[in-house]
């Protein structure tokens, strides 16, 4: 299957390591993976902070640049629970039902990693090996948004070597929310001490999400606790093999925090 990479900016900028993995656990299962190079930001921080019209402009951008694809994978399901729940709606505001309705169809070809690998591939044991003690994080956007349910956990039950430990209080939000946490500090704050809390007492030595945001989050303060509990993008533990059980992921040593 030829399958577009949807980088997101936060990968591409941030976190190329979950952009990397992805492409290498898509091409080690078969997939010809292209990286259309017009791509730029989903819109979802545009429309989230109330400016819609610079919003347009860029789901008119990913509908041009995706549309001559069939498949269009992201590591993110925040970014994919825009492009779902958000482009059309943007469109059908300014006016613009010939874009929605193309927005629509865009965006039915576009997956998270976990809901395309087990979807569309119809697989989850994925040829992993990952010999850590983990925890999962399933990040707001991915399970109210995307109702990608337990699909990330199937897959990682089933990677080799991987302890998989169940996270207290597992959906409670992280306390990121994009701009949420710049606006409402004090509350973000308070909602991360709640999840790290919570990550600790898994005695996990890796903690894992979908999403490069909420990653960010958790592994910053995970850092500055210096609790030697990192922070690992699911695509990085799903591309890992017994010849590299980082997935090729970019490794700095560290105390604690972010990958």
């Amino acid at each position: 299957m030829r399958v577009a990479l949807f980088v997101t900016c936060l990968a591409d900028a941030l976190f190329p390591q979950a952009a990397v993995a992805t492409v290498r656990l898509l091409e080690r299962l078969g997939h010809e993976v292209v990286f259309p190079e017009g791509q730029t930001c989903c819109g979802q921080m545009h429309v989230n902070t109330g400016y819609p019209d610079d919003a347009l402009r860029l789901v008119r951008r990913y509908v041009r640049t995706f549309a001559p694809y069939d498949v269009v994978v992201a590591p993110s399901g925040s970014c994919v629970g825009s492009v779902r729940h958000q482009h059309a709606m943007v469109a059908r505001r300014a006016g613009d039902e010939r874009l929605a309705g193309r927005a629509e169809e865009v965006a039915g070809r576009t997956y998270e990693l976990s809901e395309f690998l087990v979807d569309v591939l119809g697989v989850t044991d994925v040829g992993a090996y990952y010999p850590h003690r983990v925890t999962y994080h399933p990040t707001c956007h991915s399970l109210r948004m995307l109702r990608v349910g337990d699909r990330p956990l199937r897959l990682l039950r089933a990677v080799r070597g991987l302890e998989l430990v169940e996270l207290p209080q597992a959906e409670q939000c992280c306390g990121f929310g994009g701009t949420f946490a710049l606006k409402n500090a004090d509350t973000s704050t308070a909602m991360l001490a709640d999840k790290m809390r919570h990550v600790l007492a898994t005695g996990a030595d890796v903690c894992a999400a979908g999403d490069a945001s909420c990653l960010m989050h958790i592994g910053g303060g995970l850092s500055r606790l210096r609790a030697g509990v990192r922070t690992v993008h699911l695509a990085e533990i799903l591309a890992g093999t017994d010849a590299d059980p980082t997935g090729g992921a970019i490794v700095t040593p560290t105390s604690g925090g972010t990958r």
